[in-house]
């Protein structure tokens, strides 16, 4: 099967493609110039050159396609350097509705986000106007929910990699983030961290299976952990101890305030907000569905971070 990707150059793509190309499918991909280099298996792939706002690169990438997946999803927005939620996680998923209806493409599948909603943090809010636009667009799709991904970045930016590098490599003690002014329940919101691997394999098993036509599968790890046993685990994988200290949410979001417009501050106030949410769900179903047994997050999935 010829599959566009769509963000196939991000941390999922990469390793998505690997599962495509294992799948017997070839991927096609839409690469920004500059981005060859974050290729996977360049060999396998055949590449469009163009980014998500280019409808004529839509077009080509989208050509001879049997199906399409949508992966662009960001953390943080930077209007003025055009990288911003609307376009990236609703427009840009318009554009390419818009590309595979002039193509004639029917299949499309969607990388949104658990927890999403509408109204909630921008984030969120233009996750649910893609599951929106996709559910109204007439093809036939499958959207995907997926919690907090871990895996080997490749380079890129990575869920648990990224905590290793502001967080647990820190000389400052490990913030551990609660509502309210006593710090009882201080860590303990709870994420299910799921393997990148075992989204990338739902993506292609999807592919070929009728009854994902019209589904949205939740995508959570078989094991819900809190926030002190996520940064436990990281510091156990990098070989480390951490020191970890209760940190007042309210203190917390009012310095992001006055400092997440900068890139190197490490954390936002939507990003604090939708963690402290937790980011939960059951899976089982989805797994039997697919035929896929989920990787645990425990230490030994963490040996990247070494």
């Amino acid at each position: 099967m010829n599959v566009s990707l769509i963000g196939g150059t991000g941390f999922v793509g990469s390793h998505l493609i690997d599962r495509l190309v294992e799948d017997g499918h070839v991927p096609h991909l839409l690469v920004r110039p500059g981005s060859e280099s974050k290729v996977t298996q360049p060999e396998a792939c055949r590449l469009h050159p163009g980014d998500v706002t280019d409808h004529r690169a839509l077009d080509a990438c989208l050509a001879e396609a049997d199906a399409v997946i949508y992966l662009i999803g960001i953390l943080r927005e930077f209007p003025a350097r055009g990288i911003s939620f609307d376009g990236l996680q609703w427009r840009g998923v318009e554009r390419t509705i818009a590309a595979a209806q002039r193509a004639g493409v029917t299949r499309l599948l969607l990388m949104s986000a658990n927890g999403i909603k509408e109204g909630g943090t921008p984030y969120q809010h233009t996750k649910y106007q893609a599951e929106e636009a996709v559910k109204a667009s007439g093809l036939d799709w499958t959207i995907f929910r997926p919690s907090v991904i871990f895996g080997d970045p490749r380079g890129r930016m990575e869920f648990c990699s990224q905590l290793k590098k502001d967080i647990i490599d820190s000389p400052l003690p490990a913030p551990l983030f609660f509502d309210g002014w006593l710090p009882t329940e201080a860590g303990r919101f709870r994420l299910a961290p799921i393997s990148v691997r075992d989204v990338a394999a739902a993506f292609s098993r999807a592919l070929g299976d009728p009854a994902s036509l019209g589904a949205t599968y939740p995508l959570c790890g078989p094991r819900a952990v809190t926030w002190r046993e996520i940064l436990a685990t990281i510091a156990e994988a990098s070989g480390k101890r951490k020191m970890m200290l209760p940190a007042p949410a309210a203190v917390i979001k009012a310095v992001a305030g006055l400092l997440d417009r900068w890139p190197w501050f490490p954390i936002t106030r939507d990003q604090i907000t939708m963690l402290m949410e937790g980011n939960v769900c059951d899976s089982t179903e989805a797994f039997k569905r697919l035929g896929i047994v989920p990787t645990a997050f425990d230490a030994a999935a963490l040996d990247y971070l070494r």
